[in-house]
């Protein structure tokens, strides 16, 4: 029959509980959580007492160690300590970290936060370009950026565009658009608003410009007032008249491939004109007797002279001095005098 093991004494303290120190006899064999829950047998929450553990010197000991494993001998003093959430795992510091670490910690610097409110507002209520408050006269281009029109202009002038607007060429490019402003804002800086619903133009709101005349309304103004024609202004206008100001990845991916169809029709427009300039048509000759292109080049590399296209009844020398010189003649020039050609002295 083995021999009961011997019982020896520690001491507890309770620094963090503000309880009295108490001295205890154990058996080697008891474990730490047993050992707790027999300092508080009235507590039940098994969460109360894990927020608990022992250390001794300082060293924090495991619930499931026994006391003679722990190290724990006669007459030692075990603390029994609050664990803070946060730690190093198991309520405090594990020491194990140097210096330098926490040095390189806060050694760089970490971006501030943007608040999205602000982002948006202040897209909304300055130009795109100067980042300065929105004032008249303002411009939007083809893809809905909004602008101050004297820095644009003068960015334009000076060849100073950022590139993200190297799609904004000319005076062309730029829609001139009325913001109503809101009365008596109380404000610093100047605030605007749908003229016919009343919403803040801040960007909680869609609004879109009309080209023909300029008039910024808000999208739930044109949705519940549905017509052809400008609320403000009464002026006609289709839907391609109308532009999106600050608007979605998507929305704007649609203006910019409106601009270029624009501007694709614009470009072969001025190519049928220059086309239309150089042809014979112009000129007056008759398709049937041909272009002066196609008599000036003809197959056989024959050289163009007026008198091939003079009309029937005409006599070929009258008509051909329209378009050249007089007859040459047979004064010349000698060391005493000088003769002119006749018609011409």
């Amino acid at each position: 029959m083995a021999s009961p093991k011997k019982m020896f004494q520690i001491f507890v303290a309770f620094p963090d509980l503000g309880l009295p120190s108490r001295s205890l006899s154990l058996s080697p064999d008891l474990t730490l959580h047993r050992l707790k829950r027999s300092l508080f047998p009235y507590q039940t929450q098994t969460q109360t007492l894990n927020s608990l553990y022992f250390s001794l010197n300082g060293k924090p000991l495991l619930d499931s160690s026994t006391v003679s494993s722990a190290g724990v001998t006669s007459s030692a003093l075990l603390t029994l300590r609050l664990r803070v959430a946060g730690g190093g795992g198991d309520g405090g510091a594990t020491g194990a970290e140097s210096r330098d670490c926490y040095l390189n910690m806060y050694a760089v610097k970490k971006p501030d936060k943007v608040d999205p409110n602000e982002t948006r507002i202040s897209r909304w209520t300055t130009c795109a370009l100067s980042t300065e408050p929105l004032a008249p006269p303002c411009v939007i281009d083809r893809i809905g950026n909004i602008f101050n029109k004297e820095p644009l202009v003068e960015a334009l002038i000076h060849k100073r565009l950022p590139k993200e607007f190297n799609h904004i060429r000319g005076l062309r490019d730029m829609i001139p658009i009325h913001l109503s402003p809101i009365p008596d804002a109380g404000r610093p800086e100047m605030r605007f608003q749908c003229p016919i619903s009343g919403l803040e133009f801040n960007g909680k709101y869609g609004f879109v410009a009309i080209k023909g005349c300029g008039h910024v309304l808000s999208v739930k103004a044109l949705k519940e007032v549905k017509s052809s024609a400008c609320l403000v202004c009464h002026k006609e206008f289709s839907e391609l008249d109308k532009v999106v100001i600050n608007g979605s990845s998507d929305e704007v991916a649609v203006l910019r491939e409106r601009m270029e169809e624009e501007r694709g029709r614009l470009r072969e427009k001025k190519e049928k004109k220059v086309g239309y300039s150089l042809s014979g048509t112009k000129h007056g000759v008759d398709e049937k007797t041909r272009s002066l292109e196609n008599v000036g080049h003809d197959r056989c590399g024959k050289r163009f002279k007026a008198v091939d296209i003079a009309p029937v009844n005409a006599t070929k020398e009258v008509y051909a001095s329209i378009f050249t010189s007089s007859k040459k003649t047979e004064f010349k020039e000698t060391y005493s005098c000088r003769s002119l050609p006749l018609g011409r002295n």
